[in-house]
């Protein structure tokens, strides 16, 4: 087949070119190499642009641009629209640019599929575990809640659990039936692209399928990007030997998933017509905290720092999130392969590999604080 993979020289997005040329598929890629993924020489500086380099019908160009989406669709069949900007907290106050990426690129790639000529018949699209904000909890008599988004004055006070309706909660795993109810700008984007897809793809007799990624780790993501991807983030603090600092108690937790398992999920949700018009959850099912990453990820590079537990946090962050990954097993028989020790091996190796990038993090909480929502 003929793919086209919008923001396709991004992390996901050229793993996944890569496996599907090793499997015969024609790849198209529309990337308009983001210096905040790629650095400011992508040519150069990104192994990930690289990696792809002469494998790939390259466009650069961008998601918002209408011309160069039309002649990235033209003679693709299938559409992987990954293109998106991406971090909760930056998107808190860069709230027109998530929206015009987020929801204006995808809202012209749908326009050009509705009124225009072409041959695709099917669009994954990237969704995102932030869609659900806050998972889903359980009360001591079994009822499954949803609860608000935790507030200001409870975390002011170092109160970081979760509650509902003043009642403790314990932890379930959030499966694709669960209350949408983002806390970011980032996720509300990740909620809309879904939802126009879904929509408006079923309307005109294309096959959609959204994938609510979890936290997608591995060799290969970007250690430029100070301001998502905790296991990039962690290691480029300890690379330059500064101590790591952690919000709130660090025992927030999220589902971390391997690159691989996320390739070979999607290119199920490609392949098999059992996957049209429906969602599933991408992760490992296992809530992992943010400490024993901090700890796994010191342990691997055997250095000598310190973990500083701050209470500070971030307005927009949600407590905990794990997925429920019954339904794409079922449906399209997909297990994660990869566990997070073995993961985390595998991702520090290849960091070991690696340029030591600058550490910006310190930079990134600044612009946080100098709007309010770090505290």
């Amino acid at each position: 087949m003929n793919i086209l993979i919008t923001g396709g020289a991004g992390f996901i997005g050229s793993n996944l070119a890569l496996k599907l040329i090793e499997q015969g598929h024609t790849v198209t890629v529309l990337d308009n190499l983001s210096p905040q993924i790629h650095g400011a020489y992508p040519e150069t500086t990104s192994t990930l642009f690289q990696s792809i380099t002469g494998k790939v019908n390259f466009i650069y160009g961008s998601i918002t641009n209408r011309e160069d989406l039309q002649n990235a669709i033209a003679g693709n069949d299938i559409i992987v629209h990954l293109a998106a900007e991406t971090g909760t907290g930056q998107s808190m106050y860069q709230v027109k640019q998530y929206a015009d990426v987020n929801v204006g690129g995808t809202a012209l790639m749908l326009d050009i599929l509705a009124n225009e000529t072409h041959q695709v018949k099917k669009v994954i699209i990237a969704s995102s575990r932030a869609i659900y904000g806050e998972g889903k909890y359980q009360l001591d008599n079994g009822t499954f809640v949803y609860p608000d988004h935790r507030t200001a004055t409870d975390m002011d006070n170092g109160d970081f659990e979760v509650k509902y309706k003043g009642q403790t909660v314990q932890l379930t795993a959030t499966d694709e039936e669960s209350k949408i109810h983002p806390s970011s700008v980032y996720g509300i984007t990740k909620q809309n692209q879904e939802q126009m897809v879904m929509t408006v793809c079923k309307s005109i007799g294309i096959g959609a399928v959204s994938f609510r990624y979890q936290n997608v780790y591995g060799p290969g993501q970007s250690l430029k990007n100070p301001y998502t991807g905790i296991l990039s983030i962690f290691s480029t603090q300890i690379k330059n030997g500064n101590n790591i600092s952690i919000f709130e108690d660090g025992n927030e937790s999220r589902d971390f998933v391997f690159i691989d398992d996320v390739v070979d999920a999607t290119i199920l949700g490609i392949e098999n017509p059992e996957a049209d018009n429906q969602i599933f959850n991408v992760g490992s099912g296992v809530a992992t905290n943010v400490i024993a990453v901090a700890q796994n990820l010191i342990k691997a590079y055997q250095a000598q720092i310190s973990v500083n537990i701050t209470g500070n946090y971030r307005l927009g962050d949600i407590r905990h999130n794990y997925a429920d990954i019954s339904k794409i097993n079922t449906t399209l028989g997909f297990k994660p392969k990869v566990l997070f020790e073995e993961g985390i091996k595998r991702f520090t190796n290849w960091v070991n590999t690696q340029q030591t990038e600058a550490d910006n993090y310190e930079q990134s909480i600044a612009e946080m604080k100098q709007r309010g929502l770090y505290k």
